[in-house]
């Protein structure tokens, strides 16, 4: 294997690195986010700002719809991690390390596989209801 090559591999697994790592990061900034929302040291305007990004995070209306190619994906990529950054710089630094730790250790729990069938359940069991409902109350014409 020639060095170009092999120096492009380690150049490319570096950065494929580095981007796990920032992904990990902002996910736990986003669990930390949400922890100092709820910190009465935080100022409200950060808190505001906190609630707002997390609002458009899981709205389903964004500004540039996903469904148009290459920029409907954008707005997530490039406006939520600014978002969180913005909110980030608004929180004490002393309570955003703190909020960090107990991020990273919310992060580190077991997610629970009963918890998830339940939801799942409870979605299934909500569909149907709203699908007897519609059909029921459906006005039907005769023939």
């Amino acid at each position: 294997m020639s060095s170009n090559k092999l120096s492009s591999i380690k150049l490319s697994s570096i950065k494929l690195s580095s981007i796990k790592d920032w992904a990990r990061n902002l996910k736990r900034d986003s669990v930390a986010l949400y922890l100092a929302s709820r910190d009465p040291r935080v100022p409200w305007y950060a808190k505001a700002l906190a609630v707002a990004i997390a609002a458009y995070a899981l709205s389903p209306i964004d500004l540039i719809p996903d469904f148009i190619p290459v920029i409907g994906y954008l707005d997530d990529l490039i406006l939520l991690p600014l978002g969180i950054w913005l909110a980030i710089s608004l929180v004490p630094d002393e309570v955003m390390a703190e909020c960090r730790a107990k991020g990273g250790a919310v992060l580190q729990r077991p997610t629970s596989r009963a918890g998830m069938i339940a939801i799942i359940v409870l979605w299934i069991a909500g569909a149907l209801a709203l699908g007897w409902a519609v059909f029921a109350c459906w006005p039907r014409t005769a023939p």
